[in-house]
């Protein structure tokens, strides 16, 4: 096995913002894409990345591997990356390591140790949404970040005319408002609303570093899904438990 990747954020941003919320992941490898899809410790949040052959410069898989290894790990060493680097991904199976090459203007080689977990099927909802809202992700991470400043849960309403993302805390409330026009696409066939968690919402709007559009469905008391596309390289998606509580 040996993957080439010379745009290399493809990779470096999804890992950065995965090892958020999980630890240890099994990278699932083919001869059509790398694959992870991962739950956190609460199973909270459903993550499924792909990173598509056609990103690479240079893709050979012989057979389909499943690689294991600590994400943080992982991530600390891809952080090392310069903008100009071209990465290598190659599997070392003698030595039960993943060797992991950046070259620009130095070469670097790291060898990082797989792990042994144990194999989990994470069974992808099949979820029916009843909306879709089509974004730009700085809109949607401006929102969520100023409803974070005085609450702890987003509230996202839906009609055929508008979004509102809204937040209350004990002494204030915060309301953001996006009317259906060119920057966000609106379809609906009810008036819907749903409380998630900011404290997650907040690591998942991250996926905005790779696309300026993000897509959101959701329906009343029901999982929310966002998804990050990059055309023919990658797709990035989360499916988030709305949050049961009082408040």
């Amino acid at each position: 096995m040996k993957l080439v990747l010379a745009e290399t954020k493809l990779l470096k941003e999804p890992i950065s913002i995965l090892s958020d919320l999980v630890n240890d992941v099994q990278f699932k490898i083919d001869k059509e894409k790398l694959e992870i899809a991962a739950t956190d410790p609460a199973n909270v949040v459903l993550a499924v990345f792909k990173l598509l052959s056609s990103a690479f410069i240079e893709y050979q898989v012989d057979d389909k591997e499943i690689i294991c290894v600590s994400l943080d790990n992982l991530n600390q060493i891809l952080r090392r990356l310069k903008g100009n680097d071209v990465l290598t991904l190659e599997l070392d199976k003698r030595r039960n390591k993943l060797r992991v090459g950046m070259q620009g203007d130095s070469q670097r080689l790291f060898h990082l140790s797989l792990i042994d977990i144990e194999e989990k099927e994470h069974h992808i909802p099949e979820l029916e949404f009843k909306s879709n809202v089509i974004m730009n992700s700085k809109m949607l991470e401006d929102a969520v970040e100023d409803v974070g400043i005085v609450a702890e849960s987003v509230a996202l309403g839906l009609s055929k005319e508008r979004m509102t993302i809204k937040g209350e805390g004990n002494l204030s409330n915060a309301h953001v408002e996006f009317p259906k026009g060119e920057n966000t696409e609106i379809s609906t066939e009810d008036e819907i609303n749903a409380k998630y968690s900011i404290e997650y919402l907040k690591k998942l709007i991250k996926g905005g570093k790779l696309s300026d559009k993000v897509a959101i469905r959701w329906n009343t008391d029901y999982p929310l899904k966002l998804e990050y596309n990059v055309l023919d390289k990658l797709a990035l998606s989360f499916i988030l438990a709305p949050r049961i509580s009082e408040d």
